[in-house]
């Protein structure tokens, strides 16, 4: 029950109609009677500063960021992880209470590499220093280039982009953590020989997204290879164009759900302490029909 004591978290986002976080930010802490409420925020792009400063001087929990918010998130915090500095990206505020100051410090950090990570880590082993493909060269692709470069070191990582100058302004964004110089950028129309050889593709666009269940970044499905891991980043539908053509030629899918709980999952522990129950939240989103597909 909301009372005088509930504490206050937010999704800031433009528009936010479509998130999935309040659902299973809000289905947690119910089963964890915890005394929170999340609730999304639809905020112009110059009205995100007047809005953090709000939460700040209310004493909210935190927020999540997603589009178009995250890049911009950062320059308003006071201090980042590593890894939010690294992406150039926040989608995870955390407000932290600092003695005989009136105000919480914000904190921002990116769960997006987190919550990416974690549906791979069955696949270590045949992951490490492979070649891996990236479609899309977006914000979305910013967290899995980083997430690959430093934890499996790619002996050839290839962003594949309908504008080819957009990975490859990303691969120069990302230089400095390509010690192996793997990064490769390739317009999408000549991506087949990646294709083929990568033993990770891995899908940052939209295509495939509800109500667009026809669209794939690669409809020449002949190229997928058995042993190959197909990762979309799309979680409605669960089984998008992409991952029912590429299992259909011996490779294994991995949906976008996983990463979507999973990067909740690092937002939440951060605000309460406590892991999130991710199986009950996993079930209540398995039941929903319709909406989008894609971020937080």
């Amino acid at each position: 029950m909301i009372d005088a004591h509930t504490r206050l978290v937010l999704l800031f986002g433009h528009p936010v109609g479509h998130s999935r976080s309040p659902l299973m930010h809000n289905t947690a802490f119910r089963h964890q009677r915890i005394n929170a409420v999340y609730l999304a925020a639809d905020v112009a792009p110059a009205d995100l500063a007047a809005a953090v400063k709000g939460l700040q001087a209310i004493g909210g929990l935190g927020a999540n960021v997603t589009i178009p918010h995250k890049q911009a998130m950062g320059a308003l915090m006071d201090e980042l992880s590593p890894r939010a500095r690294a992406v150039g990206a926040v989608n995870t505020v955390v407000c932290r209470p600092v003695e005989r100051r009136e105000r919480p410090r914000l904190f921002g950090d990116n769960t997006d590499v987190p919550g990416f990570l974690a549906p791979l880590t069955p696949h270590a082993g045949v992951l490490e220093g492979a070649e891996m493909l990236v479609f899309g060269a977006g914000g979305a692709a910013r967290a899995v280039v980083y997430a690959l470069l430093s934890t499996y070191r790619p002996a050839r990582l290839t962003l594949a982009a309908r504008r080819p100058e957009q990975a490859a302004a990303l691969a120069e964004d990302f230089a400095a953590y390509d010690d192996r110089g793997a990064l490769a950028a390739v317009a999408l129309a000549d991506a087949g020989p990646a294709v083929r050889t990568s033993r990770l593709l891995v899908n940052t666009t939209p295509l495939g997204m509800h109500p667009n269940r026809d669209g794939t970044p690669w409809p020449q499905a002949a190229d997928f290879q058995a042993g190959q891991i197909v990762y979309d980043l799309v979680y409605n539908p669960r089984e998008t164009r992409l991952l029912r053509e590429a299992a259909a030629h011996g490779a294994t899918p991995l949906g976008g759900l996983d990463m979507l709980v999973e990067q909740a999952a690092a937002s939440y522990v951060q605000w309460t302490g406590r892991p999130m129950p991710t199986a009950i939240v996993r079930r209540r989103l398995q039941v929903l029909e319709g909406g989008a597909g894609r971020g937080a």
